[in-house]
C-alpha cells in the first residue's frame, strides 16, 4: 500500500512541471475515516472503489491524485467546444489514457437519478452548493463529503484536502497543495508589482443596465484567491461582505465607496468595457477611471479566475500576466 502511495505522488509531481521535490511521508488511511461538514459528519467504512462528483470542480480532486470518477458534473461556463469538459480536465483524461465520465446535467439541479445510476462508493461535494435536502438526497445513494461552512465559500485548499480525505488519500491531497503552492510561487517571483495591491471582484454586469453592481465578496474563492496571488481585499470590500454570503451588491450611486480598490476584476467583452467608460457614475470608481480593469471571457482564463486543483497551473501565468497589466496602471 504504501509503495502504490508513493507512486501517486511521484505521478503528482511530473503532473506539474518543476515539482519533482514532494517528499511527504505516505501512510496508510486507517479506516472507518470520520469527515466533518456543515451538514454534520460522513463515515467510510472502506476506501470507496467507485467516486461521483457533483457541482464545480470536485472531479478534479480524484483525477488529479489519479483516480477517474464513474461520474461527474457536465460544465456549464467556458466550455468552447461543448463537450461538457474543460481543457484542463481534458488533458488529465489524456494523461491517464482514461474514458470520459458520466456526465450529469446539472442545468436545473443536481440529477439524483444520474448519480444513483453510477453506483458510487462515496459523493464529493466539498465546493458546491447543496441544501440539506440536497444532501439528505444524496446520502441515501452513498455517503457525501459536503463543504464546511457554507456553500461556494470552500477555497481551493480544502476543497483538496476535505475530498482527498473522501478518497482515504489524505496525505496525497497535501502534497498536491504542496506542489500547487510552489507552481504559484514560482509564477509571482516575476511580478513583484502585484504585492501589496488591492483588487475586487464584480460579477453579473450588464452593458445594458449599470445601475446595480454585484460584486463577490470575501468568502468566495475567486476573491480568496487573490491573496495566493499577492493581493489585498480592500477595505471597502471587506466592510461589505457578509458573513455566509459569497456575493453582495450595491447601487452604482454609491460606487465611489470603492475608491480604494486598485485593479478590478469582471466577467465581460468589450462592449461592456465600453460601457463601464462611458458610464458616469462608473467612472467615479478610481480603477474604471484609469483602466485599471481585468476583462475575464467565457474562456479558460475566465474559468481560472475561480481556482481549481487542475486548473490553477494550467492558466495562471497568463492570468497573473493580466492581473500585473492592471496593477501597472494602478501605480
Amino acid at each position: 500500500m504504501k509503495l502504490v502511495r508513493f507512486a501517486v505522488l511521484a505521478m503528482i509531481a511530473l503532473c506539474w512541471p518543476g515539482r519533482h521535490d514532494l517528499a511527504f511521508a505516505a501512510e496508510s488511511a486507517t479506516y472507518p475515516i470520520t469527515i466533518k461538514h456543515a451538514f454534520g459528519t460522513t463515515v467510510l467504512e472502506k476506501k470507496p472503489e467507485r467516486v461521483a462528483t457533483v457541482a464545480w470542480a470536485n472531479h478534479e480532486v480524484p483525477l488529479a491524485l489519479g483516480i477517474v470518477p464513474v461520474g461527474m458534473a457536465r460544465a456549464n461556463f467556458g466550455d468552447d467546444d461543448g463537450d461538457g469538459i474543460l481543457p484542463w480536465v481534458a488533458a488529465r483524461l489524456d494523461e491517464l489514457k482514461a474514458e470520459k465520465p458520466v456526465l450529469f446535467d446539472e442545468g436545473d439541479g443536481i440529477d439524483f437519478e444520474a448519480v444513483a445510476a453510477t453506483r458510487p462508493d462515496v459523493i464529493l461535494a466539498a465546493y458546491s452548493g447543496l441544501i440539506q435536502a440536497d444532501y439528505d438526497t444524496l446520502s441515501q445513494i452513498a455517503p457525501v463529503i459536503a463543504y464546511p461552512e457554507a456553500p461556494w465559500s470552500t477555497d481551493w485548499r480544502e476543497t483538496i484536502r476535505l475530498n482527498s480525505a473522501g478518497l482515504g488519500m489524505a496525505a496525497e491531497g497535501q502534497a498536491l497543495i504542496a506542489s500547487i503552492e510552489a507552481d504559484i510561487a514560482q509564477t509571482l517571483g516575476g511580478h513583484p508589482e502585484l504585492k501589496g495591491k488591492t483588487a475586487m471582484f464584480i460579477t453579473h454586469l450588464s452593458s445594458w443596465d449599470l445601475s446595480t453592481v454585484n460584486f463577490y465578496t470575501t468568502n468566495d474563492t475567486r476573491v480568496r484567491f487573490f491573496a495566493d496571488l499577492g493581493l489585498a481585499s480592500p477595505k471597502s470590500v471587506v466592510q461589505a461582505s457578509q458573513p455566509g454570503k459569497f456575493s453582495g451588491s450595491v447601487s452604482a450611486e454609491e460606487i465611489d465607496a470603492f475608491d480604494d480598490v486598485d485593479i478590478l476584476v469582471t466577467y465581460g467583452d468589450g462592449m461592456l468595457f465600453d460601457a463601464l467608460k462611458a458610464n458616469a457614475l462608473m467612472l467615479h470608481m478610481p480603477a474604471v477611471a484609469r483602466d485599471s480593469i481585468v476583462m475575464l471571457g467565457n474562456n479558460a482564463v475566465g474559468n481560472a479566475a475561480n481556482p481549481t486543483p487542475l486548473s490553477i497551473s494550467w492558466v495562471l501565468k497568463d492570468y497573473v500576466k493580466l492581473l500585473s497589466e492592471a496593477a501597472k496602471k494602478a501605480k
